[in-house]
């Protein structure tokens, strides 16, 4: 029976049922956290009194009266709006708030049958939610094929399951939450440690430190040297950190390397064809997630790549 549920059939039908549920990670995740950071700003609003403002701003007056005005309508939307977590309220239109039912809610199919409508109000459902689905559940399939019925097929299978919707938060809000990027650390260093996959604890944990300090230094350096805003974001060094985690620190150049290619290309083309302007920042999450699925599919391979173009920038 485990050799039938480990088996890419098995992983593939768990990887659609899974992507089910990502897609409402990617959906909710993003909400809550916005509103967890207008609540924290508030509190921050709240603290502003005459002295802290006549410091930062050199005036003689109280701060303004808009200010507290402001701050209080936006406490009481906030309060007025419906608790919101990953399992409540159930899943509905977001056009009509139909609730979808069990029907409805078929990886891939659900989506086929009803031709990417909502069955109540007929608003067009997006192309991202069978694709996250199908893509899930091809990678899980991957995985077992892969490294066949073993724990190491369920922990790149974890990973999956991070790293896509880390991918999709970040090109639609560049936002990489903690509460995707820390579990990817936390599963590599753990999964080393318990001998789930070859990598011995050491490099995973050497990964780790390597992933987050190589673009942290990439960042320093463009801040310090270049006198420019920092290009990398702390969610992004906590994302290279758990890939590091998961493969050690072996291929992390490769998959550096593969991600910085990929941004550029993809950047270098929208940026022509007029679809992104120079000045606005390019979410790089994305692409380390796609150099991270690389590297947990085809550590060797990805290593190897790293190493053949180190040369190149004197490494």
């Amino acid at each position: 029976m485990a050799d039938l549920i480990l088996s890419p059939l098995g992983l593939g039908i768990l990887g659609l049922l899974i992507g089910s549920f990502l897609n409402v990670v990617v959906h909710r995740l993003p909400a809550m956290y916005m509103r967890e950071w207008w609540r924290f700003d508030l509190a921050e609003f709240a603290l502003a009194d005459a002295r802290s403002w006549r410091a930062a701003f050199g005036a003689r007056d109280e701060p303004p009266r808009e200010l507290a005005a402001a701050s209080e309508a936006i406490k009481r939307h906030l309060d007025g709006l419906a608790p919101l977590t990953l399992w409540r309220p159930r899943s509905r239109c977001p056009e009509c708030g139909h609730a979808i039912r069990a029907l409805e809610n078929i990886p891939v199919v659900s989506w086929l049958v009803l031709r990417g409508r909502c069955s109540a109000c007929g608003t067009r459902i997006a192309w991202r939610y069978p694709l996250l689905e199908a893509a899930t559940g091809i990678l899980f399939a991957a995985c077992a094929w892969r490294f066949g019925a073993s724990a190491q097929a369920l922990v790149s299978c974890a990973a999956v399951a991070l790293l896509l919707p880390m991918a999709l938060i970040d090109l639609e809000y560049t936002l990489l939450p903690d509460s995707l990027t820390i579990p990817l650390v936390v599963l590599g260093l753990v999964a080393a440690a318990a001998g789930w996959t070859p990598v011995r604890w050491g490099d995973a944990a050497t990964g780790a430190l390597v992933g987050y300090g190589v673009l942290w230094a990439f960042g320093a350096f463009w801040q310090l040297a270049l006198h420019k805003a920092n290009a990398m974001a702390e969610g992004d060094m906590k994302m290279l950190a758990g890939i590091g985690a998961l493969t050690g620190w072996q291929p992390i150049a490769g998959a550096l390397f593969l991600a910085a290619i990929l941004g550029a290309v993809v950047g270098v083309g929208l940026i022509a064809l007029g679809r992104h302007k120079r000045e606005v920042p390019i979410p790089f999450g994305p692409y380390l997630a796609l150099g991270g699925l690389a590297a947990v599919l085809f550590p060797q391979a990805i290593g190897g790549f790293g190493e053949s173009l180190a040369p190149l920038v004197g490494l």
